[in-house]
């Protein structure tokens, strides 16, 4: 989106001190239901973030985020740090902060106190997702259906939606204005399910016995697509023998014709359905952009199946979703660098209170 993108993300080695503007670094974290990412990150010369010193820990192997945040910067040689963003799978709407799917919950100010630090900034982990785009080189995309031509201004002004399954189904909306984005935080994930045909009826019917609603969550993530293969083999009365996300999409793989496959194709095509409607409530007529974990593994399917079909069926609209491009994020650590985005209003806001 930026007209000459760099590549500010260092993997994991020190950074120059030459290079950035600041002695202290940011801690930035990305913490969704499963895995747990944090970083180190300060601006660059030129006013981009430098993210350095990664690392990724599963977060069941701690009690809490002040514990893991600990255990992290320990590993990282304690660095000097007065400030920290983290993004997190849950809205954020107070002090309280519940994960949606995973136990923790904390508050903010005692986070804040527990780690030591001056400042402390919590944002939703789709929202960290949708700062970074900016910052997004083509090569860290790739296009699902036709390669359309960005719309005149795009790069600089524009509406957008990121989309995605992971742990949870994660929405997050974008808009560009004179290339500073605006970003607007949801929880579109938990929007109810909406069958698009007589069999998803069935599946329906099937989920509403298992979950008192049933949001389009309940099958576009790891434990939806557990769902759906569940509802499948109940209604093809058939034995359902694969309890594991990874498992029902390797059979899937192995076995196109399989309970496994149709499991699959149903969450692609769900999940295309959802991102036209989101791109209609959003009014994002510049790009739709999927990320997650599930996005990742399903590519190739997306990439053949019926995602960009049911995403341009919209009625009245098809000929408006037609123009809309889609793309899935193939960046590592895209949550990182969106928190890292966040982090630098905070890094030179401190820098301007400081005597010269």
């Amino acid at each position: 989106m930026i007209a000459n993108p760099k590549e500010y993300l260092e993997g994991d080695t020190q950074t120059p001190e030459s290079r950035l503007l600041q002695r202290r670094p940011v801690l930035i974290g990305d913490m969704g239901g499963t895995n747990a990412r944090f970083a180190l990150t300060a601006p660059d010369t030129e006013g981009g973030p430098v993210i350095w010193a990664i690392r990724e820990f599963p977060v069941a192997e701690f009690s809490s985020l002040e514990q893991l945040a600990r255990h992290y910067l320990q590993e990282a040689g304690s660095p000097e740090t007065e400030q920290a963003v983290l993004a997190v799978a849950s809205a954020v709407t107070g002090d309280r902060i519940t994960i949606t799917n995973h136990p923790w919950s904390f508050s903010i100010q005692a986070l804040r106190r527990g780690l030591g630090i001056a400042a402390l900034e919590v944002i939703n982990d789709f929202a960290a997702i949708a700062a970074a785009i900016p910052y997004l080189r083509p090569c860290d995309l790739h296009t699902i259906g036709p390669q359309l031509p960005p719309r005149q201004c795009a790069a600089r002004d524009g509406r957008f939606v990121i989309l995605g399954p992971g742990t949870g189904l994660g929405v997050a909306g974008l808009c560009l204005q004179a290339g500073s984005p605006i970003v607007i935080e949801s929880e579109g994930g938990h929007i109810g399910f909406a069958p698009s045909d007589s069999y998803e009826l069935e599946v329906l019917r099937f989920l509403m016995q298992k979950f008192p609603r049933v949001s389009t969550e309940r099958l576009v993530s790891g434990s939806g697509l557990q769902n759906l293969y569940a509802a499948v083999c109940a209604i093809e009365n058939v034995p359902a023998t694969l309890t594991e996300p990874a498992t029902i999409t390797a059979h899937a793989d192995e076995m196109p014709e399989s309970p496994a496959a149709r499991a699959v194709e149903l969450l692609c095509g769900v999940l295309g359905s959802f991102a036209g409607d989101v791109a209609l409530a959003f009014g994002a007529w510049d790009g739709v952009y999927l990320t997650g974990g599930v996005t990742e593994r399903l590519l190739p399917w997306l990439a053949r199946g019926q995602f960009r079909t049911r995403f341009e069926a919209k009625g009245r609209f098809e000929t408006v979703l037609r123009e809309v491009p889609t793309r899935a994020i193939t960046r590592a650590h895209i949550g990182l660098l969106g928190a890292a985005a966040k982090a630098l209003p905070i890094v030179k806001a401190s820098r301007a209170r400081v005597p010269s």
